[in-house]
C-alpha cells in the first residue's frame, strides 16, 4: 500500500516551482561551497541530502493522512438508512438469542 500512496502522490501532489528561492538556495550553496574545505563540503551535501529527504517523506506522510480523512468523510457520507440500521440491529439480536440458527 505503501508504493501505492507514493503513486498518488507523485501524481497529485505537484510542488509548485519556486524559480526565486531556487535561485537563492543555489546562490547560497555555491557561496558556501567556495568557503569550505573538501570535507566541510561533503558533510554539507550530506546534510542537504538528508534535508531532502526528510521533506519527501514529511510530505508523502502528511499526503496519506489527507487521503485517509478524505476517505473517512467519503465513508461517512454515504446514504444513511434507518431502516437498514434497524434491520442490521434486529438481526444481530437475534443472532445473539439463538446462535446455532443461521439467519
Amino acid at each position: 500500500m505503501y508504493d501505492y500512496m507514493r503513486a498518488l502522490h507523485a501524481r497529485f501532489c505537484r510542488e509548485q516551482e519556486l524559480q526565486k528561492v531556487r535561485a537563492e538556495l543555489d546562490r547560497a550553496y555555491r557561496e558556501i561551497k567556495a568557503r569550505l574545505d573538501l570535507q566541510d563540503q561533503e558533510t554539507l551535501l550530506q546534510l542537504a541530502d538528508l534535508e531532502n529527504e526528510q521533506r519527501e517523506e514529511t510530505s508523502l506522510t502528511s499526503f496519506i493522512a489527507e487521503f485517509r480523512l478524505g476517505m473517512g468523510i467519503a465513508g461517512e457520507m454515504e446514504r444513511y438508512c434507518f431502516e437498514d440500521e434497524e434491520e442490521k440491529r434486529a438481526t444481530e439480536r437475534a443472532k445473539m438469542r439463538c446462535p446455532q440458527v443461521k439467519i
